[in-house]
């Protein structure tokens, strides 16, 4: 196996710029593979391995992005790109393209494992690297986007027939018709006519209107789609039904947009059998992940990497572990993800917090006490769970702004935000000082504010998609004497929802309001009643206490509430009879509702 380098001969073969790779050749058999590489030789080799039709310049954007931590490389596949083509489609078995993947590695980094990055088809030649036992020692990590083993598919799918369940049913005929191309592939004459009638002129054009992704025309794209045909035509049939016991050799980072038109989630959802120890993580992204969304891949490509050659796991890849416990316990549907809730200290909050954890979550308990937010963390760590705990301000832009940058940089970020903390405040818009005012918004709205703004700028960054909820309450759907304020701050908290679950929905971000009645929570006890003494004021925390404390609405059916809302994406969830009366009074008899506010309902 020979390095051609161009224009320099191999004894010059030095680091390239970042942004100017180095192109080279290598022969393998009968073909030669061109070759870029970017970065410092001297440094981890990351090896990019792409999909069909592409060819190695879908890595371009990613590559330059981890060019200046390690040595990447990347290939054209024979067949593909500037790379020459057998000419029996029995050369594209995968026996072969792992001796082209030896091959290149022999040439760049002949003395040290590489690190495996691949897409699509690059994937699935990938699993076969890592499962080869010619390449044990060779390879030090892989990560895998949109593109499983095919051998373990062809396990999985008997697994769901051997034990047919309405569920398991499903997963395969959802990857059934995910593969409709694979039988096309198959057939005679067509793919390849297809390729060359129209669809290789036209095919940035389908991804565009298709994927949503944007590539660039290139010359060789119709005889790279008629060529990587014979990638299906060798390997398919053969891996489905005659499959072999392939064990990874390597840690596995899995990858997987959860958008995908043609990999099911369902693929990788157990690899233990496989994999003894493997990362999966969920991307809210279409299939070309390396074009759409490079900055987010490149991130946990070097999450890997850098704990493979030795560095601390940071904490996101910790929460998508998905080792042999976790694979083994039940599956609980919050697992892996880290939920932020404000005002986790007591009442509502503690109760999100611990029904959260109950569901497989990591918790961070942020609230204005220290020692009450330290209280539901401990909690939480009590049910099994990773749990932190910070004292902010939640209406403080700059505090905010330091518990989200420590979140997205130490923890990886937030799955879920429940922005919670709130206080009340009773009595007459008259009586309410521009003072009061100032110190009911400074919590309820811009403690929503900003928690709301800052995460949802995080999710959309990460690609990961995520919920945030928002504590409202039955005060937002109709209007009151007593509650000005306060009804104002959680009727806009409800507005903000709703406006921000159409803005986010295209980043497969949920947005839900939650709205509980009467809840029997501390709040009444630190409730201010605007425009009364302080002996007035005792009295009529106590007599609301009492009140609440006979509806008998409790923090956990709110808990319990957040949680539906997160599973299944709810707008708006009313808890209550009170709150659910109010909503269709507002809704359906308006008249009736400017008739009630009227009523003065402070205890006196």
């Amino acid at each position: 196996m020979q390095l051609l380098t161009e224009p320099v001969p191999p004894t010059l073969y030095e680091a390239p710029p970042a942004m100017h790779p180095t192109r080279f050749t290598v022969c393998s058999g009968d073909v030669t593979l061109a070759a870029k590489a970017w970065g410092d030789p001297t440094r981890p080799t990351v090896m990019l391995v792409h999909g069909y039709p592409d060819t190695s310049e879908v890595w371009d954007a990613l590559a330059v992005l981890l060019a200046n931590d390690f040595h990447v490389v990347a290939y054209d596949v024979r067949g593909a790109g500037q790379s020459t083509a057998p000419k029996r489609t029995s050369a594209y078995r995968l026996d072969t393209l792992t001796d082209d993947f030896i091959a290149v590695i022999d040439a760049v980094s002949p003395q040290r494992a590489v690190h495996l990055v691949a897409h699509d088809w690059g994937s699935i030649q990938g699993w076969e690297f890592v499962t080869e036992e010619r390449l044990r020692g060779r390879i030090a990590s892989y990560t895998s986007c949109s593109g499983p083993c095919l051998d373990h598919v062809a396990y999985w799918m008997r697994a769901q027939l051997l034990r047919p369940t309405p569920r398991s049913i499903g997963k395969l005929m959802g990857q059934l018709v995910r593969s409709w191309y694979v039988l096309m592939f198959h057939l005679p004459v067509l793919p390849g006519l297809t390729w060359r009638l129209w669809l290789g002129r036209a095919w940035p054009r389908v991804l565009r209107r298709v994927e949503k992704t944007r590539i660039a025309p290139r010359p060789t794209q119709t005889q790279d789609g008629v060529r990587g045909v014979s990638l299906y035509r060798a390997n398919f049939i053969r891996c489905l039904f005659t499959p072999r016991k392939r064990y990874a050799h390597a840690p596995v980072q899995v990858i997987v947009p959860t958008l995908d038109k043609y990999v099911s989630p369902a693929l990788s959802e157990d690899l233990s059998r496989w994999v003894p120890t493997y990362w999966r993580r969920e991307l809210v992204a279409r299939h070309w992940v390396p074009v759409t969304h490079a900055e987010q891949m490149a991130q946990m490509v070097r999450d890997l990497v850098n704990h493979t050659e030795g560095g601390a796991e940071p904490e996101a890849l910790q929460r998508a572990r998905m080792d042999a416990a976790r694979m083994t316990a039940p599956r609980r549907p919050l697992g892996g993800k880290l939920a932020v809730v404000t005002g986790a200290g007591s009442g509502i909050g503690r109760c999100i917090a611990l029904e959260f954890a109950k569901q497989g979550a990591s918790v961070m308990a942020v609230d204005i006490d220290a020692a009450s937010a330290e209280r539901t963390a401990t909690l939480v760590r009590l049910l099994g769970q990773q749990a932190y705990a910070r004292k902010v301000d939640v209406g403080s832009a700059d505090q905010m702004e330091a518990l989200a940058n420590w979140i997205g940089t130490e923890l990886g970020g937030a799955d879920i935000v429940v922005n919670n903390a709130g206080i009340g405040m009773a009595g007459g818009v008259l009586d309410t000082s521009a003072q009061d005012w100032e110190r009911i918004l400074h919590v309820n709205l811009w403690g929503v504010i900003h928690g709301a703004r800052l995460f949802a700028r995080q999710m959309v960054k990460r690609g990961n998609g995520g919920h945030i909820v928002n504590t409202a309450s039955a005060a937002a759907f109709a209007p009151s004497r007593d509650l000005p304020a306060y009804a104002t701050t959680k009727a806009a908290v409800l507005m903000l929802s709703e406006c921000m679950r159409g803005e986010l929905a295209e980043h497969g971000i949920g947005v839900s309001a939650i709205c509980p009645g009467f809840a029997e929570t501390g709040i009444m006890a630190s409730t201010q009643y605007v425009g009364t003494g302080a002996q007035d004021q005792e009295r009529m925390r106590q007599k609301a206490t009492r009140l609440y404390q006979m509806r008998g609405l409790q923090p956990e059916t709110v808990a319990k509430a957040a949680l539906r809302a997160v599973l299944h994406n709810k707008p708006v969830v009313a808890i209550g009879i009170e709150a659910h009366s109010m909503r269709f009074i507002s809704r359906h008899l308006p008249w009736l509702a400017r008739a009630l506010a009227r009523i003065s309902m402070v205890p006196r």
